[in-house]
């Protein structure tokens, strides 16, 4: 029998409305005002839209899988995302040219130093196990959210997404799925490897990264969108996937860690170049009016990715835990 994950803490009254709705099966109770006054990325308004968004991969263990479509939570969730997206367009700097959008993330910025870099030239044990930690959030359902898209694309787009996400879901062998790999990477770090297990570890940084793409999934209208994240993903995830996997080499992990780095570095490579001419190319010969979208796709990326980064590195710098509490 699969195991689904508890329910986590509550951080605030959003999540608290929505855990204790799912915990005692009664309708949350949550004023628009609350919602109004949340912090767009913060913490309780992301771990209520992540318990929300959770309701549509495995749900939670001793929830009624009903609650999926219930319209009262259906409701709240979206007054959330009404918080959420306005802010992503926001700090975003929006436009049209996806082209240019994706060509400055096709070079990386030599003076770049991000979370690959540290962990590589100095990164510690304990600070590798913490960065594993959050992504495992995404990465046990590595893919997932992306294909919610498929039904939404025709032709030459939706045949050349099936094709990356084929190699995302292992090729057929579940054993190479990704998050199956990623799974044996945390076994291998001396981690917990059950799905969801880091909930309550995860701060307000690393939810946003997740909800981002369950927002963007969920909502065919913002199908555009999602293809951007999801191109940008795999633009960026090679050289990034290389440092980790030297770093992890450093550190002494063995290859059963490195192995899911190792695999994104040739496959998103060829990944990135289907996206770019394949399916964005394709999508927008279809729908042009979609490339606003696609450019908020890749640069609300960029935007948490780097929000998440400097979380990270501000954190070891100082010398305390990335995480909202320390790993065993």
């Amino acid at each position: 029998m699969i195991a689904n994950p508890t329910l986590p803490e509550p951080r605030g009254p959003l999540s608290e409305a929505v855990i204790t709705a799912l915990a005692r099966g009664s309708p949350p109770e949550s004023a628009p005002r609350e919602v109004r006054d949340a912090a767009a990325l913060g913490e309780d308004l992301h771990l209520a839209l992540y318990v929300c968004y959770e309701l549509h991969y495995r749900g939670f263990d001793g929830v009624d899988p009903c609650w999926e479509w219930d319209p009262d939570l259906l409701r709240l969730r979206g007054r959330l995302e009404d918080r959420f997206l306005p802010a992503l367009r926001a700090e975003s700097p929006g436009g049209t040219d996806t082209a240019a959008a994706l060509g400055e993330l096709l070079v990386e910025d030599p003076g770049a130093y991000g979370v690959s870099h540290h962990l590589l030239d100095t990164g510690q044990w304990w600070e590798m196990r913490e960065y594993l930690a959050h992504r495992s959030i995404y990465h046990l359902k590595e893919a997932d959210p992306h294909a919610w898209v498929i039904p939404r694309l025709q032709g030459e787009s939706k045949a050349a997404l099936v094709a990356v996400e084929f190699d995302e879901f292992g090729g057929g062998r579940g054993e190479r799925m990704h998050a199956k790999l990623f799974a044996d990477l945390l076994d291998g770090a001396g981690l917990d490897s059950r799905y969801g297990h880091y909930l309550d570890h995860a701060p307000a940084q690393t939810l946003a990264t997740v909800n981002l793409m369950s927002l963007f999934g969920l909502h065919r209208a913002l199908r555009g969108a999602l293809v951007g994240h999801f191109a940008a993903a795999e633009i960026t995830t090679p050289p990034g996937a290389d440092r980790l996997a030297r770093a992890l080499t450093r550190l002494g992990a063995g290859p059963e860690c490195t192995r899911f780095f190792t695999e994104h570095i040739e496959a998103d490579a060829v990944h990135e170049q289907v996206m770019r001419r394949d399916v964005i190319g394709d999508l927008l010969a279809r729908e042009p009016e979609l490339a606003a979208d696609v450019v908020l796709g890749i640069q609300a990326t960029t935007l948490l990715e780097d929000r998440l980064a400097a979380h990270l590195l501000g954190s070891w710098r100082a010398g305390r835990t990335s995480l909202r509490r320390p790993l065993p």
